[in-house]
């Protein structure tokens, strides 16, 4: 059996009233996530070949790669229609620098992106969910601003969240709670709680962007998930970035709190 099967209760909080709700979310084995960030690839090309294998595996329903101008690799997206055309985005870009085998950043958070496709699958879901491995983010956020730059105001307007994942799995996960909407961090905090998984603010506005950052300039709710520290902030685009540096119970609770976020969040969101 890949799959386990998690049961729930949390706080649900709407417009007119707030109850306990209990729901449940299926996370993919740690062995199979653990194999999934293993088989990075070493260069940007084969990384985004292996995104598209990865999807295709995990029974991705609609892909596409969007061809991006000043890269040589396209966007990796699927797609997985909901009962409404309201919007949740999944991201984490798959490119590496030169320097290390770029494990920590980022194929810690590419690879998780067809685990909770499958949380996301096993489950009935009101919003769409669209998963993208964004290239060119170390180029300059290039793969997510055009991705954002091609939607239309209607599009955006349809994005209910954009939840971003760079650098898991070098400590228990981190939340760049200043770069997050307030609703998105509440609700966070929420499922952190109710699984026991550990979960702090850090800010990390002097290390640089992620791909959430062009979500944001389009006023598109945002959240990025990390796991920097200032003791592990040297291992970024060093020869330190190799898979000996992540710590893999906290990378996979890590996985499972972001699934179980975003199963929640097409429950608490309108």
């Amino acid at each position: 059996m890949r799959f386990f099967r998690f049961v729930l209760t949390v706080m649900l909080t709407c417009a007119s009233a707030s109850a306990q709700r209990a729901f449940t979310f299926v996370a993919t084995k740690q062995d199979v996530v653990s194999q999934r960030l293993q088989s990075a690839p070493g260069n940007n090309s084969e990384r985004e070949q292996k995104m598209v294998e990865l999807f295709k595996r995990a029974n991705c329903p609609a892909l596409e790669e969007q061809k991006i101008s000043g890269s040589k690799q396209p966007n990796v997206i699927c797609t997985v229609k909901g009962n409404t055309d309201s919007v949740i985005v999944v991201g984490a870009h798959f490119d590496k620098v030169d320097q290390g085998d770029g494990i920590v950043d980022n194929w810690s958070g590419a690879s998780l992106l067809p685990s909770i496709l499958e949380t996301i699958l096993a489950e009935p879901r009101r919003h769409t969910y669209v998963f993208v491995a964004f290239t060119a983010e170390e180029a300059g956020l290039v793969g997510s601003a055009q991705y954002v730059k091609k939607l239309s105001k209607d599009q955006l307007a349809k994005i209910h969240a954009m939840i971003n994942m760079d650098t898991l799995g070098l400590g228990p996960t981190e939340v760049w709670g200043s770069h997050s909407d307030k609703q998105l961090l509440e609700l966070l905090f929420r499922i952190a709680a109710a699984l026991k998984s550990p979960l702090t603010i850090m800010n990390v506005e002097n290390v640089g962007s992620t791909d959430a950052e062009s979500f944001a300039e389009k006023k598109v709710p945002r959240t990025t998930l990390h796991s920097l520290t200032q003791d592990t902030l040297p291992i970024l685009h060093s020869s330190k970035d190799k898979l000996e540096a992540i710590h893999m119970e906290d990378y996979y609770r890590s996985y499972r709190l972001i699934a179980a976020y975003t199963v929640y969040l097409d429950g608490a969101l309108n």
